[in-house]
């Protein structure tokens, strides 16, 4: 079931739905991008970058690796033929400092750059894509918003 993700909200409650929508998405990035995760602990963030990642070791046809969230190391890395994924998780960093030593954009068009909790990230200029999660009816359901794609 194809998802339309251009700036849209998508009710992601379902962690079928999650698996779909990055299969989706995944068509669309070609290297270069950079995407910002935002959203509370456990509301899907890591689970959404397991199915992109997973869905180009599939489409490379690569072996499917476990994909974990990099929160105590900052980054995972995955190497996947002519194109990395770096997957930041900046949960831990308190300063704008830290974040000077990461070389988190470092314009490599065989990089994807994924990173979640941007939040200390000051660039004005910087394009990117974003993706909102939200938790919906009382932390029953699930919600991602899309901005930033073209």
């Amino acid at each position: 079931m194809p998802i339309a993700i251009r700036n849209s909200i998508i009710d992601i409650s379902l962690e079928e739905t999650t698996r779909e929508l990055a299969k989706d998405l995944s068509n669309y990035l070609k290297g270069g991008e950079i995407i910002f995760l935002y959203g509370e602990m456990g509301v899907g963030k890591t689970t959404f970058v397991k199915y992109l990642i997973n869905n180009f070791q599939t489409q490379k046809k690569l072996q499917i690796t476990e994909v974990t969230s990099p929160t105590f190391n900052l980054l995972n890395e995955y190497e996947l033929d002519n194109l990395v994924i770096k997957h930041y998780d900046l949960f831990r960093l308190k300063d704008k400092s830290e974040i000077e030593n990461l070389d988190l954009f470092n314009n490599d068009k065989n990089t994807i750059t994924l990173i979640e909790w941007p939040q200390l990230i000051n660039k004005k200029n910087l394009t990117k894509i974003d993706l909102i999660f939200n938790y919906e009816n009382e932390l029953n359901d699930r919600s991602v918003k899309i901005d930033g794609l073209d």
